[in-house]
């Protein structure tokens, strides 16, 4: 669950070298509830607010996520997450996350900064322990080359491309910065879909996308997004596997 958590809402696909905004981000505020499926168990085990504000040449997101009541007895989640972002393209230039997971707390500020096509980031980590009374502190740097996001501008960055120009089959592997370390995101689209959410039917375009190391290793199974057709290209659905079921984050449309 902690992963589909840094990974609520948006998502995805873009051709980097070819950056194009069709979407234009003013406030706004997506709510979304988060699903547990095993088998023909299907139950609400959490929920987030995203939320987007204007400031000057800057937008702010801000993500919360919690855990719903009955998921707190096997574990319990409050995190938020504070992306600042350019808005000639929405690449970052602060990141924050505060999570408390399962007893435990952490919270990661990275300073993102970027010389031509080389991007670094001084990331500020504190971590406690599950029933520990001192926190630790750590810093590490950051650096890759080319377009590089965080776990929540990559929302906003990659809502913003014109999909009609990409062809179902296209993939593209571009950096994002986690509190301790450069992984890839790799990208691929599937086509356009019809997606039914609660009543409703949407024409989406699907897109997959999967965590890997320097080494190509995976860090998470593959997740499924659906994102809207239409202007806005709100995500309605992201789905992706656990030790045990599945995990599906839902928009909820008021």
């Amino acid at each position: 669950m902690k992963r589909l958590a840094l990974i609520l809402v948006a998502l995805l696909l873009c051709s980097i070298s070819s950056y194009a905004q069709t979407t234009h981000f003013d406030n706004e505020v997506l709510n979304y509830k988060v699903m547990f499926k095993w088998g023909l168990v299907q139950k609400q085990a959490g929920r987030a607010t995203l939320k987007l504000a204007s400031s000057n040449d800057k937008f702010v997101a801000t993500l919360y996520a919690r855990s719903e009541p009955w998921a707190d007895h096997f574990y319990s989640l409050r995190d938020t997450l504070i992306s600042t972002m350019s808005k000639t393209d929405m690449l970052p230039t602060r990141y924050e996350r505060i999570a408390h997971e399962g007893g435990s707390y952490a919270r990661d500020i990275i300073s993102i900064s970027r010389t031509g096509n080389l991007f670094t980031g001084e990331s500020l980590r504190y971590r406690r322990k599950k029933n520990a009374k001192t926190t630790t502190s750590s810093t590490i740097s950051l650096s890759a080359q080319g377009p590089t996001v965080d776990l929540l501008s990559v929302f906003y960055y990659l809502r913003a491309i014109d999909f009609n120009s990409i062809s179902p089959g296209y993939s593209k592997t571009i950096n994002i910065f986690s509190g301790k370390k450069k992984e890839l995101l790799n990208i691929k689209y599937h086509g356009i879909e019809k997606l039914d959410l609660d009543g409703k039917s949407y024409q989406t375009y699907r897109i997959s996308f999967t965590f890997t190391t320097d080494g190509a290793k995976k860090s998470s199974d593959d997740i499924d997004t659906w994102i809207w057709t239409n202007s806005s290209h709100i995500p309605l659905k992201l789905e992706g596997k656990l030790k045990v079921g599945k995990i599906r984050c839902l928009y909820i449309n008021h």
